[in-house]
Formats: structure tokens, C-alpha cells, sequence
């Protein structure tokens, strides 16, 4: 039956990924749900074709009905990486003869920049907390260190007393795969943080396990990333802020505001704790703009 024979292909081209080209586990199950969708889509829309009659039109009609469920730019990226992975699995194992998807293309998509705050924004946020309360004092913290070293959420609520290496002017942040990075941290956020640090939390009953455990609820416990996010959601209510905006938020504008003040890519790319250089280039899209503004007023050759 044709779920058996896709199985049989699953099979071959999964050990493949793991023996040829040792990915990682998750890589792995990535790619294979990534097949998995494709086998699905050709079972219900290309009459169940086996892979060597899978034509590149079938390939690019399943691309755009994905692009279609609206799912993000990156993950159809993904899919395509993953489609023609599998192709070359196939060529190589000789089950086609030639690989129908060496002309397939994402759908020509404008990159969805997520919202930046401007520097003033982000002051505004700040001002728009309440320090006369403990959780006040608390967010305050948090917010410069979400701005201030542009933290993922999972980073900032592991964060651990011991990774603070405050004397130094440094946090030691564990990133996604268990990297880790050293980090700066300025003045300021060390600031509220060691305010937070000894006013706020060492009056708490601190639940066991959470000892360790920078950022803490009122009952002592570590914070879970959707508080961050409804912490955030209500600043910027309360701060008259439409944008959209989420912990990610200072993420970005983290970035974005490095490499507007002209830093260095590999010096952000370092401190974003990113694989590669081209996850780093989102955020020079201002600063492309920017220097061709330069050229355009400056430049008399430049027209």
C-alpha cells in the first residue's frame, strides 16, 4: 500500500540523516515530519505518485499550499531544505533517476521584520512600571536584562545567581543546544538587579529548587515564560504602546539598535549567541536603508 511504501522510504532516508550526515536528534525529527507532510500532501493531492513521479510542479504546488496555511517564511525554508534533502537521499540511493526539486523555490515572500521598539519606546516602558511594588522592583530587572543583553525568554528565566559575574560586568547565559555564552551587562541592569536581588528576593520563602534562581514569583518560584510575556503585554498597555510586542521584542531592538550605532555583525552575532551570521543579517535591514539614504544625499555620483 502506498503508507507502506512511505514508510519503507521514511526508514531508508532517516538513518540515512543520521548515519551520512550525523545530525542531531532534533534536526532529525525535523526533517522527518518535514517528509512526512510531503508524503501526506501527495497522497491526497498528486494520486499517491511513489517518489521517482513526483514532478518539480508537484513539488511547487506543494509549497505554496503550505505557504498558504500561512505558515512563517522561516519554517517554509525549512520545508524546502527538507524536500530537497530528501531528493538528494533519493539520488544517491538511486529510487529517482533525476531530483525534481533542484528548481523549486520558496514563494517570493517579504520578510515579516518583527516590531522594534525605538530607544525613547523602551524608555517610556520603563517608566511605565510601578515601583512601589515588589513586582515592580522585579521588572524593572527584568526589562533592562531583556533589553540590555538581549536575552531569549528561556534564557532570562534560567538565569542563575551563579551566572552572575557582576564584578566583571558579565552573565553567563545558557542558549538554545546548551551553548553557552558570555554575555556584557551594563551598569544600569546590574543595578536593578542587584537592587531587586536584595530588597525583593531575599524576602521570599524561596521553593526548593529555585535557590539558584535569579527571577522569582511572589511564592518563591521560578517564573514561567508566559508571565514574562503577560509582564511585558501589560507594560506596554500601561505605557500606551500599539506596537505588537512580546520579550522577543527587546530581543530585536537589542540588536537592531547595535547595528544602527554601527557594531559589528560577528560582535552581535556573538552576543546573540547565533549559529550563523546570515540569522544575524535580519537586523541590518535599517542599516542598509540608512547608508543608501547617506549615498543618495551625500554621494553627487549616486543617483
Amino acid at each position: 500500500s502506498y503508507s507502506l511504501m512511505w514508510h519503507h522510504y521514511r526508514r531508508g532516508y532517516k538513518a540515512w540523516l543520521q548515519l551520512e550526515k550525523s545530525l542531531a536528534e532534533n534536526s532529525v525529527d525535523a526533517y522527518m515530519a518535514d517528509l512526512k507532510k510531503l508524503s501526506d500532501y501527495i497522497a491526497i493531492e498528486a494520486e499517491e505518485k511513489p517518489p521517482k513521479e513526483i514532478t518539480l510542479k508537484d513539488l511547487e504546488k506543494f509549497i505554496s499550499w503550505i505557504s498558504a496555511l500561512g505558515i512563517s517564511p522561516a519554517t517554509q525554508a525549512r520545508l524546502l531544505s527538507g524536500v530537497k534533502s530528501f531528493f538528494k537521499y533519493c539520488l544517491i540511493e538511486e529510487i529517482v533517476e533525476t531530483d525534481p526539486s533542484i528548481l523549486l523555490e520558496a514563494p517570493r515572500q517579504k520578510r515579516k521584520l518583527p516590531d522594534t521598539l525605538s530607544f525613547t519606546e523602551i524608555e517610556k516602558l520603563i517608566v511605565a512600571i510601578d515601583l512601589s511594588t515588589p513586582e515592580g522592583q522585579r521588572n524593572k530587572a527584568i526589562v533592562e536584562v531583556l533589553y540590555g543583553c538581549g536575552l531569549r525568554v528561556s534564557e532570562l528565566t534560567n538565569l542563575r545567581l551563579t551566572n552572575l559575574y557582576f564584578d566583571q560586568e558579565f552573565i553567563r547565559v545558557t542558549g538554545k543546544g546548551d551553548k553557552v555564552r558570555l554575555v556584557p551587562i551594563g551598569t544600569e541592569a546590574i543595578k536593578y538587579v542587584e537592587l531587586y536581588r536584595t530588597t525583593i528576593r531575599n524576602h521570599l520563602a524561596i521553593q526548593a529548587g529555585a535557590e539558584n534562581i535569579l527571577f522569582l514569583n511572589r511564592r518563591g518560584k521560578r517564573l514561567s515564560r508566559v508571565m514574562i510575556f503577560l509582564i511585558i503585554k501589560d507594560l506596554a498597555k500601561a505605557a500606551g504602546i500599539t506596537k505588537t510586542i512580546s520579550p522577543h521584542t527587546f530581543r530585536h531592538s537589542f540588536a537592531t539598535h547595535l547595528v544602527e550605532g554601527g557594531a559589528d555583525l560577528r560582535a552581535v552575532q556573538e552576543m546573540l549567541g547565533h549559529e550563523s551570521i546570515t540569522t544575524t543579517e535580519i537586523y541590518t535591514h535599517l542599516d542598509r536603508e540608512y547608508l543608501r539614504e547617506t549615498l543618495v544625499q551625500f554621494h553627487p555620483g549616486f543617483k
